[in-house]
């Protein structure tokens, strides 16, 4: 984590005074994002719902020099949420950028003939509703600064997945809830947007232990000829829209993926 510190030093500390939440932070995108901010000047909440993954984050942020502190957030609960948002309110003074990026497992790939009915629920509630919750807690902070909201979808929103249907489903939900809301929150001053990364996760290699080709196809299908670093690759995207050099950006899709996807 202590990475990140190096990474953002090109922008500087382009978000000196900012607050940020940033969801689902305990590991892998999320961490890497929640540590850009922070480099670049943000002070960071890293909301999680598990204590055991979020504090070590939090406290790797603050190892690294930089401020942050632990809210345990269910980010399918609107009390949760609505509690994480105000306590960073009240230790910081406000909340200028919103980075919902919880999810549940997507499960193991197959078609939707072979997707249990029990994988349906906790993801449109992690991806669908969870965005909701976040944007509604956030919004009278939001405006107020103003600040940004961003969410975290995926390529199989973007092109859809013959082997994760349900997850390109709510990912793809996640870009029309962005749409929506850049046109609700714009004349506001809110800026809205989405990152759709690939990058090696503990989700990844979990996903790769399951089905053993996956990391070849998907290096075969990239120009870059690797995976992403959630650290140096995806946080500084973050790092980029939440600044004041994408204060012309909003209801956009930034694809993270080294070039797999070409479509936009």
């Amino acid at each position: 984590m202590t990475e990140m510190a190096t990474v953002a030093a090109p922008w500087g500390r382009v978000l000196e005074g900012q607050v940020a939440m940033v969801t689902g932070a305990g590991q892998g995108v999320g961490a890497g994002i929640a540590a850009a901010l922070a480099a670049a000047g943000a002070a960071v909440v890293v909301a999680t719902r598990r204590a055991a993954n979020g504090e070590p984050a939090a406290e790797a942020i603050r190892a690294a020099g930089q401020t942050a502190v632990f809210v345990r957030c269910d980010v399918t609960e609107a009390v949760d949420v609505q509690a994480a948002v105000n306590e960073a309110v009240q230790r910081f003074g406000g909340l200028d950028i919103m980075v919902h990026n919880a999810v549940a497992p997507a499960g193991r790939p197959g078609g939707v003939q072979y997707t249990r009915s029990d994988m349906i629920r906790p993801q449109i509630a992690t991806a669908t509703t969870a965005s909701f919750l976040c944007a509604r807690a956030s919004l009278v902070h939001l405006r107020q600064r103003p600040g940004t909201l961003i969410l975290l979808t995926s390529p199989a929103g973007v092109e859809g997945s013959a082997n994760l249907p349900i997850y390109a489903t709510v990912k793809a939900t996640q870009r029309g809830i962005v749409k929506s809301l850049a046109r609700e929150w714009g004349p506001l001053g809110v800026r809205v947007n989405a990152i759709a990364p690939v990058a090696r996760t503990p989700a990844m290699d979990a996903a790769v232990a399951a089905n053993p080709s996956l990391e070849t196809r998907l290096v075969a299908r990239t120009p870059l000829g690797r995976l992403g670093d959630a650290t140096a690759d995806i946080g500084p995207v973050a790092v980029f829209l939440a600044s004041a050099g994408a204060r012309y950006i909003t209801g956009q899709t930034i694809v993270a993926d080294g070039g797999g996807f070409l479509g936009l």
